[in-house]
């Protein structure tokens, strides 16, 4: 009786194999596209907001995004209470969203204590202006330290370097991985630095800074050698001459000098 129906019932079959690999095929695809495509929540602003302005929660809302859009540099809600209280360095638009980049440093929570050295101190030195090279050391520089004190033998004023090829890790609240460049000019400012030594140098540098004034000398990043002898000058030092005339001669013969058109001059090695 189905004998002369088996060719429909085999098409029929067929028909809807055909179907259901089609479905599966539009499934599969579906989902590829789909995929990446997952909301998740992340933090935008809820109305323009000014340049400077200290973010808080009535400044925000919750929104929607695909994740594979939500990198590590977008600020999200389980993460809001790290930048709420922190002072905006871009305006922002209604919608904008909010980013580590907008505040003071992308490292801003990042811990001093991270960066230091095992075995290593950090100490922070009281000093500023012309006695921080006018305010041109920064983090990860190599300064020297110096000081100046009166002798008690002899009652004269004596500078001595104390420390050399000294590695700076912060300048004020500064550190290396800080984006100076969105800090305003004030905010660049700074009135201490800290520095990375031994335990026991920082035990000299805390004894010279009750005895006498500190000073910093910058350093090329390159040069990491030390003199074997420490350096010290006396009035005497300057009175006579001597030693100056010889620091002369030295330094002509470790500095070239080339002299450029604009009346500047130029250091090679």
């Amino acid at each position: 009786m189905l004998k002369g129906k088996t060719p429909l019932v085999v098409a029929l079959v067929l028909g809807l194999l055909a179907a259901f690999l089609a479905y599966q095929t539009i499934q599969r695809k579906e989902a590829k596209i789909k995929a990446g495509w997952t909301l998740k929540p992340v933090v935008v602003a809820k109305r323009d907001i000014v340049e400077g302005a200290v973010l808080d929660s009535g400044m925000v809302a919750k929104r929607q995004m695909p994740e594979q859009f939500v990198t590590p540099s977008v600020v999200v809600p389980e993460q809001f209470d790290k930048v709420s209280g922190q002072k905006l360095m871009v305006p922002l638009q209604r919608g904008d969203l909010i980013l580590w980049s907008h505040f003071r440093s992308e490292g801003a929570f990042e811990r001093l204590s991270n960066i230091v050295r095992k075995a290593g101190r950090a100490i922070s030195l009281d000093i500023s202006g012309a006695s921080a090279v006018a305010g041109w050391v920064r983090p990860n520089d190599h300064i020297d330290i110096l000081g100046t004190f009166q002798d008690p033998k002899t009652d004269q004023m004596v500078t001595v370097t104390l420390l050399q090829n000294v590695i700076v890790l912060a300048t004020g609240e500064i550190t290396g991985s800080t984006n100076v460049q969105a800090l305003d000019k004030d905010s660049r400012d700074y009135n201490s630095v800290t520095v990375m030594v031994l335990p026991e140098e920082a035990e000299i540098i805390i004894l010279a800074s009750q005895l006498g004034a500190l000073q910093l000398s910058l350093r090329n990043p390159e040069d990491i050698g030390g003199e074997e002898e420490r350096a010290r000058a006396t009035i005497e030092t300057l009175l006579t001459g001597e030693r100056v005339k010889a620091l002369k001669r030295k330094r002509e013969r470790t500095f070239q000098i080339i002299r450029l058109p604009t009346g500047g001059f130029q250091g090679a090695d």
